[in-house]
């Protein structure tokens, strides 16, 4: 248990008659990115909820850095950071000034909150526009100043709930470096994304959930070996995917499998072979027919 961040036992929670989560078990291991993915309305950002005690369960049990969050709620709250969706910083006032003012709410002093402010700017490098207002920024440096002001008090565990929503490719990956250099430092993250890439990159741990349960966890390579090998991509001559199926990637079963699919493949048909992805799992794991 003392390699373990976060603990979840028969985790449940309704809405009315919706059932949100119906009994997840799941753990966490200290200093590692683990990433939840589910289809929209699966009940992620509902369980980060849960677990940063913003919301109380129906039945089951969670412990988080070692504390119960409900029994232990200021305990669990002290050990974590967490940052949602959306930029929640004041739009008028500058990167220095948000973060010195998150400072002194934690109870820094005003030398010490003015030192973690310049600290935290240029590890998130925020230099060139500390100065500036907020209202002005990308949603790139929004969303690295967000994460910025959730740390002014270091904390062992970081939730981020879906952190690089609507950020374009480059802010997208500046953020990624970033949590990977948190990660290095010993720091547990759990997030929430809807980005598969981001998961495959950064994640030491995914678990996928639909419909209110964990339907599939492991590594990203353990994720991606349930679909198969290699995955035979058949594609029409405008390039459009007509059919996709998981093979070992013998010469054999890939021989097999041309045999099968020739004689009622459409004119212009062409193959190819390639490795699964996070997606072909993703797409398995939260249909009907590859639930557990």
């Amino acid at each position: 248990m003392n390699d373990l961040a976060i603990v979840v036992n028969g985790l449940q929670k309704k809405f009315g008659k919706q059932v949100v989560l119906d009994g997840i078990d799941l753990d966490v291991q200290k200093g590692e990115i683990f990433a939840l993915l589910g289809p929209n309305g699966a009940g992620k950002t509902t369980f980060i909820n849960i677990l940063s005690t913003l919301v109380a369960p129906d039945a089951g049990a969670a412990r988080v850095n070692g504390f119960d969050i409900m029994s232990d709620k200021e305990k669990v709250k002290s050990s974590i950071s967490l940052t949602g969706q959306f930029a929640a910083v004041d739009e008028m006032l500058t990167a220095e000034e948000n973060l010195r003012m998150m400072a002194r709410l934690s109870g820094l002093s005003r030398l010490e909150a003015r030192s973690r402010a310049n600290e935290l700017i240029e590890q998130f490098d925020l230099t060139t526009v500390a100065q500036k207002r907020v209202k002005t920024y990308s949603g790139g440096l929004r969303r690295r100043l967000d994460l910025a002001v959730s740390l002014v008090v270091p904390r062992s565990i970081i939730f981020l709930d879906e952190p690089t929503t609507g950020l374009d490719t480059r802010s997208r990956r500046a953020l990624w470096d970033i949590i990977l250099h948190l990660a290095t430092e010993g720091v547990t993250i759990f997030l929430t994304t809807q980005y598969l890439e981001e998961a495959d990159k950064l994640a030491d741990t995914i678990a996928v959930i639909s419909k209110g349960r964990i339907v599939g966890k492991g590594t990203p390579e353990e994720m991606k070996s349930r679909i198969g090998k290699e995955m035979v991509e058949l594609r029409n001559d405008n390039d459009e995917i007509i059919r996709e199926i998981p093979t070992s990637g013998s010469i054999q079963e890939v021989k097999q499998i041309l045999e099968e699919v020739a004689s009622g493949a459409p004119e212009g048909t062409r193959i190819s072979i390639r490795r699964p992805s996070l997606d072909d799992v993703f797409l398995l794991l939260t249909s009907e027919k590859g639930r557990p």
